[in-house]
Formats: C-alpha cells, structure tokens, sequence
C-alpha cells in the first residue's frame, strides 16, 4: 500500500514532508547546492584536496533523530572550518 503512495512525496499531501527533520533536510539540500557552486566557481589545483573534503561533508550526516541532529551539528562545524579555509587563499596552502 505504502508503495503505491509514493508519487505523493514531496507534494502538498505528504504528511511527513512537514516534520522539522524534512524541512532540515530540504535547507540542507538547498545550502549544499549553494556550496558547490561556490566551491566549482572557485575551484584550483591548489584548493582541489579541500574542495573534495568540503563536497563529502554531507555523507557524515546519518541516522535518525537525536544522532542525526549530532552528526549534522558535528559536521556543519567542520563544514564551517573547511569553508573558511577555502575561501582564504593562505589558509588553502596550509590546510590542505
């Protein structure tokens, strides 16, 4: 039965699209598509190795609730670090 009703994902009528770990992870797709676009706009030879480890950052957020919530906040720090890092060009030769 559950089969059947998968062409109503991502409508209006899919009752689970509006938990907050959906609506997260909707931000979160939005934001990761907005980071790669930076990061290909920017991207060398010199900052390739960072680029790579900030383009993997979404495969460290797994599970469900509570550890979802850790892992995602464990890897929006790194997320952070590493961005800063790619955007200052000193930092990209020491960092990577």
């Amino acid at each position: 039965m559950l089969a059947k009703l998968r062409g109503l994902r991502g409508s209006a009528l899919d009752i689970f699209g509006y938990t907050r770990e959906r609506r997260v992870e909707r931000k979160l797709i939005v934001e990761y598509e907005a980071i790669v676009e930076e990061i290909i706009s920017k991207l060398s030879a010199d900052n390739h190795a960072l680029a790579v480890k900030i383009a993997s950052i979404p495969e460290e957020i797994r599970g469900y609730g509570h550890v979802k919530e850790r892992n995602l906040a464990l890897a929006t720090a790194k997320q952070a670090q590493l961005l800063e890092a790619f955007r200052s060009p000193v930092a990209v030769r020491t960092a990577a």
